[in-house]
Parts: C-alpha cells; structure tokens; sequence
C-alpha cells in the first residue's frame, strides 16, 4: 500500500527510537524534564525567539497561543481555509471564545490591504492576527518571506500580536532556500510541529517571549497538555529538528515530479503552481469514490472535497512509489473513461 493520505503516517526513524529508550527523563511540569528543555531551548534558539513550551499536538498549541494572545469576545484575524478555524473543531470559538474573521487568501497568501480592513474593521474588538505557512488546505503553498514582513509591520502598527501555524513551516523555510528563524522572524508566537515531515511521532513546539511562554503553560494546563517523564518524546523531537530538516527537500521534488506526471492524464486537473512543498492538489469529479476506487488498487489518499483529492509525499515515499502512484491514477482514470464510454 502506497500511502500519500498524509505526511503526518510517518513513523519514527532508527535513530529516534534508539533516543526515545535512552532519553534522561523529569518531571516537565515542574520544569525538570531535562530533554524537554533541551528541545524547547533548541527550537527557541533556531527560530529566534526566547522560549519554548512542548505541547502534544499542534492543535492544542495553536489553541494555547490565541488563548494566551486575545480576550474572550474579541475577534482573531486568519486566511481563509486556515487549518485554525477548517480543521481545528472550533476550539477558538468554543474554548478560546474568539471570533473569527477571515480574509481572502489566493493559495493561502492574503493581501495586505485585505488583512488591514480585517484590522481596522468596526465593531468587535481584534485580538490577534494568525498566519499558516505552509497553507494546508491550499495545498501546501507558501507565504513569501515578504508578505509575512509586510504583515508583521501591519500587525505592530495595529497593536496586534502575529501568530504563525507552522505545522509545516520547516517545509515552507526548505522551500524558500532560508532558515526557519527567517520565516519566523515577522511573528510574536509560533507553533512548530516535531511529526509530519520531520516524522517525530508526537509533539509541537509553541514558541514565543518568555512573558508570553510564560502565560502559556497556564492555558496548556487547562487544557491537559501538562505532560510528565516526556523527554521520551522530546528525545525523537530533537532528532527530528537535528537530522531531517534538510531532506524536506526531496519530500518537494518527488510531489512535483508526481504533479508534472499526473498534469497530462485526462479526466483530471493537476495546478503546477500549488506544487510548492510536499503537497499535490488534484480535481476530479467524486473525488471521493475516485479515492476510494484508488484504495481498493494500493493508493491511500485523501479528497478535500467533492472534486479535491491531496496527495502528500514524505520520507517513506521514494521515487519508486511515486512512478507506482501515477501508474495506479492513470488505471484508475482510464478505467473510469472506458465505463463512461460504456
């Protein structure tokens, strides 16, 4: 079975589970997990800011963070399709009690201008501005190191803390030729997650000052998140951000090579121009019983929608796996083409 569902199917590599058995271990909830902080002060440091706080999913981080950015009541500002708001199950409304307001956003890159009426728009009070790079639902494509300062400027001249959603920031850093500092240099608060591409099995880690980290482990506590012994999950964190950033890489190129092969096929529509990272978006009518007929020949992926299939390469997908996949979508098409005729 070939599975491009997601990159978050990953499983830990050799050198993560050999640092899971043998992680010095504490208690981090009274701060003395001694892999914990190792990870949270690596993290902190390649991305520029004075502290980190590891959460158990992304899910919960991004929760954290605009609990601890914005009031109750008042209104966050995200792209459109946002997984914060898409995919999230309403946590900033049900938990956090925030309101959301979404701009336009063309592959999950909004304009300035659309951001600054959000900002300056009457009536509810604005409590925080969120980014997502990479942009899930727009198929993984990226927020230019540009935009996101334009933003960051906006936000400030507004007095409005930034958020980024960098469940795959590191792809978006890879992508863009520069370090994850650099795309997190516009934000006040980021969440970076240790599993998808990096293949950790658990864990984001929310970054920010130390004031706001600080304010944090409050809401992460109400939450749940307050962990124990989990160095032995911090232990494959920093494998992961140690030994598997700079082969993201080849997640990209094997998902534009899939792309620029399925492009031709007929019966489907394939946009070269989301092929950024390691993403491939693809429209084909009843996406979902085309992915389930795909299942049934070895392929697992997912449809987005009634005409969106997403297929997602990661390091257990090699170049063989991608020449299999185009060879079971052309099949499938062409089966699809001979019933139609029929």
């Amino acid at each position: 079975m070939i599975d491009l569902r997601s990159d978050t199917v990953t499983t830990p590599t050799p050198a993560m589970r050999r640092a899971m058995a043998e992680a010095e271990v504490g208690d981090d909830v009274y701060g003395e997990d001694p892999t914990v902080n190792r990870l949270q002060e690596l993290l902190a440091e390649m991305a520029g800011f004075e502290a980190g706080l590891l959460m158990p999913s992304g899910t919960m981080s991004n929760l954290v963070a605009l609990a601890t950015h914005a009031q109750r009541g008042f209104e966050a500002i995200l792209p459109e399709g946002a997984h914060t708001y898409d995919r999230e199950m309403g946590g900033l409304v049900a938990v956090a009690g925030l309101i959301p307001r979404l701009v336009p956003a063309p592959l999950g890159v909004p304009e300035v201008a659309a951001v600054r009426r959000a900002a300056r728009h009457g009536g509810i009070p604005k409590g925080v501005i969120v980014l997502e790079n990479s942009h899930n639902i727009a198929g993984g494509t990226v927020v230019p190191l540009e935009r996101c300062r334009e933003i960051g400027e906006l936000a400030r001249k507004e007095g409005l803390p930034l958020h980024l959603d960098g469940a795959r920031a590191f792809n978006a850093a890879v992508a863009q030729g520069v370090g994850i500092d650099a795309v997190c240099a516009p934000f006040d608060s980021a969440s970076l997650c240790l599993s998808k591409g990096l293949a950790a099995p658990v864990g984001t880690v929310l970054l920010g000052s130390k004031a706001f980290i600080g304010r944090a482990h409050r809401h992460r506590k109400i939450l749940g998140g307050g962990m124990r012994q989990a160095g032995v999950l911090a232990a494959a964190g920093l494998v992961a951000v140690t030994t598997m950033v700079e082969r993201l890489g080849d997640d990209h190129q094997r998902a534009l090579a899939l792309a620029e092969g399925l492009a031709p096929l007929p019966g489907i529509i394939v946009d070269l121009e989301r092929a950024q990272t390691n993403m491939v978006n693809i429209e084909v009518e009843d996406a979902y019983g085309f992915v389930a007929d795909l299942e049934q020949r070895g392929l697992r992926c997912n449809a987005m929608s009634a005409n969106v299939m997403r297929l997602v390469t990661h390091y257990q997908i090699d170049d063989e796996a991608i020449d299999a996949a185009i060879g079971l979508i052309a099949a499938a098409l062409e089966q699809r083409q001979v019933a139609g005729r029929v």
